[in-house]
């Protein structure tokens, strides 16, 4: 009886072990289970996930790429830690980009933009896990930056936020921090409906600039 394809799966796009291994590493890095300059040692997590190191060191090589990991003589792979006068750069390089993105977008933006916005508030507001905010602090700027119409500038403008995610989660968990969040992305999405674009630029920068300064604040074991 020949097999049938009804439920075969499809192996073009299941992921790689390498790549279940990234996102997993990923997570643990962002979610602070790994801190600053602590080794990931690659026989430990071919262990934990029974396989070779070459998914491993496979799946290194992409969090390097990402600035999540740096590999140092002797030690391996280690998770990066970021200095405070690059994370200010960081920060400046986004009001810049992000300012630019948003300019840009207000003239093409619809009714389906803003409600789309809006439904990303109510589920930030109502979400209750940590790791969830961050993913969704991110959907509502590139729903706000995706009109446009710039995807190299809003691959990098991402590649910023993935690489500011873990410390984007300890500022959104401190105190008001959520809460404070979420007035300013509504304060933002009510300019951007207005079609006032100072004002909208102005309101991004400064929250952009607030939760850097939040975030230097809170910093632990850091000046």
């Amino acid at each position: 009886m020949p097999l049938s394809l009804l439920n075969a799966p499809n192996l073009g796009i299941t992921p790689s072990a390498s790549e279940v291994i990234t996102k997993h590493l990923r997570d643990a890095i962002v979610s602070g289970h790994f801190g600053e300059d602590e080794p990931v040692r690659q026989d430990d997590i071919a262990k934990l996930f029974n396989v070779s190191k070459i998914p491993v060191r496979e799946a290194l090589k992409r969090l390097e790429a990402e600035g999540l990991v740096v590999f140092q003589r002797n030690k391996g792979a280690v998770v990066t830690r970021i200095s405070e006068p690059d994370l200010a750069q960081m920060f400046e390089v986004r009001i810049l980009l992000e300012d630019k993105a948003l300019r840009l977008a207000i003239p093409n933006m619809t009714i389906a933009t803003f409600a789309q916005a809006e439904g990303i508030c109510a589920e930030f507001i109502g979400e209750h896990d940590i790791g969830r905010w961050a993913e969704l602090n991110w959907a509502l700027h590139a729903c706000l930056y995706e009109p446009a119409q710039r995807p190299y500038l809003i691959n990098l403008i991402r590649s910023i936020h993935d690489k500011l995610e873990r410390y984007l989660r300890l500022q959104m968990s401190l105190s008001e921090g959520k809460d404070r969040a979420d007035l300013e992305h509504r304060e933002i999405i009510a300019a951007c409906r207005a079609r006032d674009v100072e004002r909208a630029a102005a309101l991004l920068e400064q929250h952009i600039t607030g939760v850097c300064r939040s975030l230097f604040e809170h910093l632990p074991g850091r000046r």
